[in-house]
């Protein structure tokens, strides 16, 4: 590693002339101790982040393929070695579904999808925008068979988040009418839902149903967003996914990928807001560390708060109004390493991604220890996740096998 890489215009020549292990020394030190010092780690560490990096294929992100099979992929950095994913269930992101997996797809009346597109095209780019990808998705993937009588597994394609306010946000009453009315249209057309009560049925329903799941579902295997544990409407059995976040968006927003990460620990959004606890997990962060120069935290939304993300090493994912934010997902798409505080989290994927090797878990009483928590993540450590996150299995299409192999993993059980 180079010292001469430092940044900080406050370091001088002989602070510039630190060997390699001494200025890797201040990473255990106290850093509020000593302002330079700080200056000097962050930059140290910055130089370890991207010493190796290099342009290579495109990079989507580990959460974020199974919504862009139809868009430009986004570049991103790549170091020369990445790591093998593996979890609990082996390396299932490598598997291929195609001659394994059947899918039938219902055709269903175009006011249950495609209407309600043409309604409100803001349904595309909404974070629960997966319900139409995954549609577009099926209909062209190896998978989808003509025959109901071979299938394993059947399909709906109905838009229910896509009936949206002025805010954007889905209405809280459309979705169980019109689950309950495409139900009782494939349960009086066709044979196959009546015959196992939808046990071999999945459906994409990612806004959770105020009183808790529809009893019509109770058999059928639901995609869900990001989870909370215990929670009403998270079924058991649901194969939980990401919320979406636009990919032109973040395409127009890109930096030079050799753009030096300058920002230790980064976060943009509200700290106090209605339905949040005043004593909560975000007023923390913001009563803690608000003062901290390895913080640089704000409510503030600049327009460059997606290029912030890319200068920074590590991106606080507080839980707010849910556990879970496309803020995760941005995060992992711009390489900056999430921090999730949020207890009660269901993350996507966890029988296969070893999650707790990429992301940083703090719970929700430890953030006020959160600068002691990062100044002791060696790194080393640091360079492992990022090897991790751009693990060359995790392409767009492996992403939506692995989607599909848990469908597939549902018919075992």
């Amino acid at each position: 590693m180079s010292i001469g890489c430092l940044a900080c215009s406050n370091i001088s020549k002989e602070e510039e002339a630190l060997k390699e292990d001494e200025a890797l020394k201040l990473h255990g030190s106290s850093f509020d101790a000593d302002a330079l010092h700080t200056c000097v780690f962050l930059c140290c560490l910055k130089c370890l982040l991207v010493e190796n990096e290099e342009l290579d294929k495109v990079f989507i992100g580990i959460l974020y393929f199974v919504f862009l099979l139809k868009t430009e992929g986004l570049r991103f950095h790549r170091f020369e070695n990445t790591e093998r994913i593996s979890g609990s269930a082996g390396d299932v992101l490598e598997d291929n579904p195609v001659g394994r997996l059947k899918v039938f797809v219902y055709e269903l009346p175009s006011k249950y999808n495609k209407k309600i597109l043409q309604k409100d095209q803001r349904c595309l780019n909404h974070m629960f925008a997966a319900e139409i990808y995954m549609h577009r998705f099926l209909l062209s993937s190896a998978v989808r068979i003509f025959n109901p009588e071979e299938a394993d597994w059947f399909y709906t394609p109905v838009y229910s988040t896509c009936d949206l306010t002025p805010n954007g946000l889905p209405l809280p009453f459309t979705s169980p009418r019109m689950m309950r009315s495409a139900i009782q249209l494939i349960a009086s057309n066709w044979p196959y839902w009546n015959r196992t009560e939808g046990a071999d049925h999945f459906f994409i329903e990612e806004k959770s149903i105020e009183r808790g799941i529809l009893p019509l579902l109770q058999r059928a295997t639901l995609v869900q967003t990001f989870g909370q544990r215990n929670h009403v409407c998270l079924k058991d059995g649901s194969i939980t996914i990401p919320p979406y976040a636009p990919p032109q968006k973040m395409q127009s927003h890109l930096i030079p990928p050799d753009t030096p990460r300058s920002i230790f620990v980064y976060f943009r959004g509200l700290f106090y807001e209605v339905g949040n606890d005043p004593e909560g997990a975000r007023a923390a962060v913001w009563e803690n560390f608000k003062d901290n120069p390895l913080f640089d935290i704000s409510t503030d939304h600049p327009t460059t708060y997606y290029e912030d993300m890319q200068r920074a090493i590590f991106c606080l994912c507080p839980l707010g109004w849910a556990p879970w934010s496309p803020r995760l997902v941005e995060a992992v798409i711009f390489g900056c390493i999430p921090v999730i505080i949020a207890d009660d989290i269901v993350l996507p994927f966890a029988d296969a991604i070893p999650w707790e090797d990429i992301w940083v878990f703090v719970a929700e009483k430890d953030v006020p220890n959160l600068d002691t928590i990062h100044t002791s993540i060696r790194p080393e450590e640091i360079l492992r996740k990022q090897r991790l996150l751009t693990n060359p299995s995790m392409s767009r299409q492996c992403y939506f096998q692995h989607l599909l192999n848990q469908v597939m993993l549902s018919i075992r059980s």
